[in-house]
């Protein structure tokens, strides 16, 4: 059964990261964190005349490089005329050529979010009227080709070579120090190691490529490589580097002078060394990630770092301890099995992980999410549930391998030479043969048994023959103490369900990576109303350029209810035609004794500039001549009174000019 099992833990093991990849290939390594919440001129907007710059404001702060705006005309060909530049705050703007012709123009946008993912796109304007294109606005985003699936894929192997390695290493030390000197563990330890560092050295390649062109031949570009360095991403790439190099000196220790070391007290003093420098290197190792993606911006960044290297330590010590436990109980020699008491204190390392996964975890859905509803509405929040659900299934296979290891822990085992006779009895083995074969030293001839009797010459073995006899003895040794302990149910069945614990970790390793590089849930509703009201503004303005708002009152009386509606024409600097119109909730008509309008553009302190229209019908005021006297961003202010005492002033901003 055990010759068996072997191929069966390859095949499955292969199966479960070909459908981690494949699950990480499609995760668009492109997603973005921060949003556009504005524009102007508008998406699909219509402007009058040419408009001297394009202005952009995103959801957080980004990054930009010289080619991180672009404006394009009808035919493809650039028409701005500087660098991007910071406004203010989060708004940042790009100059146009004067005297622009009339037609449709494409903004196309590269930059990097604070949390150092890269954000792209592009929308259309147009000056005058619409008209065809040759620019393709889907052809604007963040390319996700090779060096985004390969960007992804080294952010994939880099967590699990932390994992793997901080988890590794800490189930050594509290759960199963003679760990330290089982060789299947010691490589499984170095190889998260190895990982770690290759997939660092990559992803600090990669990075000015995919932030960039997205193009292979710009890997190795040392210019890119210089930018990189400068910015917050680069700078936690060296640092995990360098702390990388202190683990290596950590595990030297560990597998090299801790392993040999035999007084008692020099070990627990060593033990305890290694303990407050390994918990230092992972929780700075950790930090790289923290202070670098999602928890380093937005809301409570200074409580949102400390408690995401809590996560990420708790995930090593739980998933990359499961792993070291997996090697160790398939992998480790039979002299030096894993016992049940160190799969007891793993036991119990686990479950303290898990809480202080739930904790954490709570707090960052409640930072990430923002509502109940983002748990449906948004890709993070159905990622998110993902991972709850595979969590969910880990602890109810970890609570059946809690099971096996209460019943390992009940079997007493066989004293070793008694365990050997039993077998090879009940085997039919001849006892007595094997008592005549002793030791051979060098130039010692066997001693002839019962069984030899009748022969009539005895070789004299040489000391390579008792060397072969020794090691062929101490094979048969070996083979045999594995049997008998792949032959205890309780240990197979252990076995399995730890496999299986396993499989589920590297799946749910998969989607954590994935949610990393997905939008926060509250940054995409955020995004979306933006996007919704920023439609609703354009919808407001027609093509001609007339400016059309609409907007509910409610002056608390009796038929207090109502609409009013206000036109602007042609909505530009100068003079303008403006009509107001009120009508009840079932859109009827009807007179109120009085409406006001005043318009203010707080930008530039001008305002607020009354005007009174006047009575033309039934629920219809005019007034001419309105005198616009700049272009921007104009708060538009309508008093309504619907009675002697009753009024309410309602607002909305316009884009106007």
């Amino acid at each position: 059964m055990t010759q068996t099992i072997a191929p069966r833990v390859r095949t499955l093991v292969l199966l479960l990261l070909a459908a981690a990849c494949a699950l990480l290939a499609g995760a668009g390594p492109a997603s973005a964190h921060a949003a556009v919440t504005g524009s102007d001129p508008g998406q699909g907007a219509v402007v009058d005349k040419a408009p001297a710059r394009i202005t952009l404001t995103f959801s957080e702060q980004v990054a930009l490089s010289d080619d991180s705006l672009r404006v394009l005309d009808p035919q493809g060909k650039r028409v701005d005329t500087a660098e991007p530049a910071t406004v203010s705050g989060t708004t940042y703007a790009v100059p146009l050529r004067p005297g622009l012709p009339d037609g449709t123009y494409t903004v196309a946008y590269q930059v990097v979010s604070a949390d150092s993912h890269p954000v792209a796109g592009a929308y259309t304007f147009s000056i005058g009227a619409p008209s065809k294109t040759s620019v393709s606005v889907s052809g604007q985003s963040t390319d996700d080709g090779v060096v985004g699936w390969l960007y992804g894929f080294g952010r994939y192997v880099s967590y699990a070579g932390f994992i793997v390695m901080a988890g590794g290493a800490a189930f050594v030390l509290a759960c199963w120090r003679r760990g330290s000197g089982v060789r299947p563990v010691q490589r499984f330890v170095v190889s998260g190691w190895v990982a770690l560092t290759a997939s660092t050295l990559a992803l600090l390649l990669l990075r000015g490529s995919f932030t960039g062109s997205g193009k292979v031949s710009d890997v190795f570009d040392l210019s890119l490589l210089g930018q990189v360095l400068q910015t917050k991403s680069g700078a936690a790439l060296v640092s995990r580097l360098l702390l990388l190099a202190a683990a290596a000196l950590f595990i030297a220790v560990l597998f090299g002078a801790y392993d040999k070391r035999e007084d008692a007290e020099e070990k627990r003093d060593l033990t305890f060394g290694l303990s407050i420098g390994g918990v230092v290197v992972a929780a700075g190792l950790a930090a790289s990630w923290a202070m670098s993606e999602h928890a380093s911006v937005g809301l409570q960044a200074g409580i949102a770092m400390p408690v995401d290297v809590l996560h990420l330590l708790a995930v090593a010590a739980w998933l990359g301890g499961l792993g070291a436990l997996l090697v160790a109980l398939f992998r480790a020699p039979a002299d030096t099995p894993v016992d049940a008491p160190a799969v007891r204190r793993f036991s119990q390392v686990a479950f303290g992980s898990v809480l202080a996964l739930i904790a954490t975890g709570t707090y960052q859905s409640w930072r990430q999410l923002g509502s109940w509803s983002a748990f449906t509405d948004t890709r993070y929040g159905q990622l998110l549930l993902a991972k709850i659900a595979l969590v969910v299934v880990l602890v109810g296979v970890a609570w059946i391998s809690r099971r096996w290891t209460g019943r390992l822990a009940e079997t007493v085992p066989l004293e070793a030479p008694a365990v050997r006779e039993k077998e090879r009895v009940g085997a039919g083995v001849d006892t007595a043969g094997d008592a005549d074969i002793t030791a051979v030293g060098d130039g010692e001839a066997p001693v002839k048994g019962e069984g030899d009797r009748g022969r009539d010459t005895v070789e004299q073995p040489d000391s390579e023959r008792a060397a072969q006899l020794a090691r062929q003895q101490a094979a048969r040794d070996t083979a045999r103490q594995k049997r008998m302990r792949d032959a205890d149910p309780n240990r197979f069945g252990l076995r399995r369900s730890v496999l299986a614990e396993a499989g589920i970790a590297v799946v749910l390793l998969a989607v954590t990576t994935v949610l990393t590089q997905t939008e926060p849930g509250r940054t995409e509703q955020e995004a979306k109303a933006a996007t919704s009201a920023s439609a609703s503004s354009s919808a407001d303005t027609g093509a001609s350029g007339a400016l059309t708002l609409n907007m509910p009152f409610d002056t608390g009386a009796e038929d207090g209810k109502g609409i009013v509606t206000i036109d602007v024409d042609p909505a530009r600097v100068g003079g303008n035609e403006m009509h107001v119109y009120v009508e009840r909730p079932n859109g009827r008509a009807f007179d109120i004794p009085e409406v006001k309008v005043e318009f203010t553009l707080k930008a530039k302190d001008i305002g607020p500039l009354p005007v009174v229209p006047d009575h033309i019908a039934t629920g219809h005021w005019s007034a001419n001549g309105v005198q616009i006297p700049m272009a921007g961003d104009w708060q538009v202010d309508v008093t309504v009174r619907t009675s002697d005492i009753d009024e309410v002033t309602v607002s909305k901003n316009a884009q106007i000019g």
